[in-house]
């Protein structure tokens, strides 16, 4: 069960996270950093992270003091997908119900990504593979490492993509992209990545950490409500008529105009100066 936060406190477990903990959090100047820590299965998801990433989320959502999330991995690898050794048959030799398995783990994670109002930022720091693939295209803006790859392992072991995949793919990079990468299952370079519009950017690995958080703290520091009303507007523009997608835009720009960091940023232009956006 997920507490609310006091917008005056900041979070104390999460804060005291282990550098051997599994998922790392840590939070700072509005910006709250999720890192998946089992570098040595690169990042393959268990139960236990999976729970621990659903409460690290659905913390961050209760917070408002958190106005931005940036999610990446430790070691050469964001995330290899599902951890395969917890998908070995029972002992009487019955499969697995996959289909209880992601109504119970991956759908869950899912949606408490998607619907996290606030800007979420992926880091790419390696392979990202399987369902780690649609964890990372689950983010607001992602950018990759250029060592970066992106496979989806599903058809090689008989699945087919979950986690979001079918939706997040034919979107961001078009049907006949989408079909390729999940049928033949080709590892995608971070660069062509980057080309093909399926992430924000790709940088050198040097560049990686310092590029990801001068976008995260920019967010964090930003206009908050703008920003949410933005990413809003854009998710539901898929499936709205030009028509509605104008009503919507109207009534939530008149919220935006009558926010603090509205005034606060016409201010500023006007006396030429940085705003001092408070996130209100």
């Amino acid at each position: 069960m997920t507490l609310p936060m006091s917008a005056s406190s900041t979070p104390a477990p999460p804060a005291s996270s282990s550098t051997d903990d599994p998922v790392l959090f840590t939070l700072s100047g509005g910006l709250a950093t999720i890192t998946l820590n089992r570098p040595d299965k690169l990042n393959s998801l268990n139960a236990a992270m999976h729970a621990r990433l659903r409460q690290l989320l659905g913390q961050v959502a209760d917070d408002p003091t958190v106005r931005a999330l940036l999610l990446t991995g430790n070691g050469r690898g964001f995330c290899a997908g599902q951890d395969l050794n917890e998908r070995r048959q029972a002992p009487d030799g019955a499969p697995p119900d996959l289909g209880q398995t992601i109504e119970t783990t991956w759908n869950p994670l899912a949606r408490a990504l998607h619907y996290l109002e606030i800007p979420v930022i992926c880091a790419v720091n390696g392979v990202a593979a399987g369902a780690g693939v649609n964890l990372a295209l689950g983010c607001d803006i992602v950018i990759a490492a250029r060592s970066a790859s992106f496979v989806l392992t599903f058809s090689r072991i008989g699945l087919m993509p979950d986690a979001g995949g079918t939706y997040f793919l034919p979107r961001l990079a078009g049907m006949a992209r989408a079909m390729g990468l999940a049928l033949l299952g080709e590892k995608l370079s971070a660069v062509d990545a980057a080309a093909w519009g399926l992430i924000w950017r790709c940088v050198d690995d040097g560049d990686l950490q310092e590029a990801a958080q001068k976008i995260a703290r920019t967010l964090a520091t930003g206009p908050t409500r703008g920003l949410k009303h933005a990413k809003r507007a854009l998710r539901r523009s898929l499936h709205h008529s030009f028509e509605e997608q104008l009503e919507l835009e109207r009534q939530l720009q008149r919220q935006c105009g009558f926010s603090h960091d509205y005034r606060e940023g016409v201010i500023a232009f006007l006396e030429k100066r940085p705003p001092d956006f408070k996130g209100s």
